[in-house]
């Protein structure tokens, strides 16, 4: 038996190298003809990318340089703006002038925010694709992009609408990219400035619009600001360890529970409550605003409040989606029930919008030239519930009465016209007296 075994190794290790050989044998022929055809392969030179080619990449750069969806979001308000502040027929045109020139000046603000944060935005896993960070981009090119459409956008709003709105978009690019940029890595308070400067397109359009601001604008803009502070509380919550390795300074990195981020939010979202109310009080909107306004509003608020009660990714998650749901249902209630902004006596409405807010009195006749130029004042948004001034220069209390079927608000009576009221009434009372005597 051992012999056996000592034969059987011996022919193996015999057989083995014989084996080897005849694989080197038949696989050798076919390595030089494989590594021929890679190196043939190789040496076929690649199409040059035609024109065409060329300008789509350079488009999707640009579009990613401008930061094309928040872009579009700048873009809507701006219209929504235009449009509140239209008469009974939109000028389309006008419109159209105007989103175009507001597009132009963000995509300036956007390439300018990007040009400086480059160092940080390669640290951050959702900006480390973009164009400069990246290195498909140089600074020169991104900061020549920037002037361009940035002296294109608010050039445009000069020609084409007004001053105001050309003065607003330039502004609102400083305020973006030399005031909010370099705070971000500095202050928390960073995202307060960036709601504001969230909320300045719906007053470019409406100034492009009517020629000026009034209380109308005011209520879009502070929708915008106060529907901003629950979308990016959210979004902070969400995304704080990019933040963090960011550098950048927000609420959430500085609140490791949630609780202050949640309380934010819920916090403004409570503020959105009044602007329907005010809006249809005003005359700015018909009643049934104040009514679709609360109760999309009171949607997100549950959802903030949910957050707020439970710090967690799935909560904030919830609340962002609520808030991206919220912001076109608001616009769209806001322009389907708009008053048409009719008056050609801007000085006169804004006084009689300030009465009934209690910031003024009630315009007399005989106060001087300034009054007497107000006294012709129509102000048609004043009129639309019955609020016009009456012989005494005092509105009535306005009941927000919509349907037969809907009810109605409590009588809105701002304290002011009350203690006018009442001090007229003690005024006449005196008069009655004297002339008595």
């Amino acid at each position: 038996m051992l012999r056996w075994a000592a034969a059987r190794g011996w022919l193996l290790a015999r057989a083995q190298p014989s084996a080897e050989c005849a694989w080197r044998a038949f696989s050798t022929p076919a390595a030089p003809a494989a590594a021929a055809a890679t190196g043939a392969h190789a040496a076929i030179p690649r199409p040059a990318p035609t024109l065409s080619r060329r300008v789509r990449q350079l488009m999707r750069e640009y579009r990613q340089l401008s930061k094309a969806r928040l872009s579009a979001l700048v873009v809507a308000t701006s219209g929504a703006g235009y449009v509140g502040a239209s008469g009974a027929a939109v000028d389309w045109p006008g419109l159209g002038w105007t989103v175009a020139g507001t597009a132009l000046c963000a995509a300036s603000a956007n390439a300018l925010n990007q040009v400086y944060e480059v160092a940080t935005d390669r640290l951050m896993r959702r900006t480390a694709a973009r164009p400069l960070p990246s290195g498909r981009m140089g600074r020169g090119h991104a900061l020549a992009f920037a002037a361009a459409t940035g002296l294109a956008g608010v050039g445009l709003l000069a020609a084409k609408t007004n001053g105001l709105t050309a003065g607003l978009g330039a502004g609102n690019i400083v305020l973006y990219a030399g005031v909010y940029t370099p705070l971000k890595v500095v202050s928390v308070a960073n995202t307060w400035v960036g709601a504001a400067v969230g909320a300045v397109p719906p007053l470019m359009g409406w100034a492009a619009a009517s020629g000026g601001l009034d209380v109308g604008a005011a209520i879009l803009a502070l929708g915008l600001y106060f529907w901003q502070l629950p979308h990016f509380m959210a979004i902070a919550w969400l995304s704080r360890a990019d933040y963090a390795a960011g550098g950048h300074r927000m609420l959430s990195l500085l609140d490791p529970t949630g609780k202050r981020v949640a309380a934010c939010a819920l916090r403004n979202c409570f503020y959105l409550f009044p602007l329907g109310i005010l809006a249809a009080w005003l005359g700015v909107t018909s009643p049934y605003f104040a009514y679709e306004s609360a109760f999309v509003t009171a949607g997100m608020t549950l959802c903030a409040a949910k957050f707020t009660s439970s710090p967690t990714t799935a909560n904030a998650r919830l609340l962002l989606r609520a808030s991206l749901l919220h912001l076109p249902i608001f616009m769209g209630a806001f322009l389907l029930h708009r008053q048409p902004n009719t008056s050609q006596d801007r000085p006169g409405l804004l006084w009689d919008q300030a009465t009934r807010l209690g910031l003024a009195r009630a315009r007399t006749e005989g106060e001087g030239v300034a009054s007497t130029a107000w006294a012709g004042s129509t102000a048609p948004r004043a009129s639309l519930f019955g609020w016009r001034m009456d012989e005494e220069g005092v509105a009535p209390p306005v009941s927000l009465m919509v349907a037969p079927r809907i009810g109605g608000l409590p009588s809105l009576r701002c304290p002011s016209v009350a203690l006018a009221q009442g001090t007229g009434s003690e005024d006449r009372a005196g008069d009655d007296k004297e002339k008595l005597r």
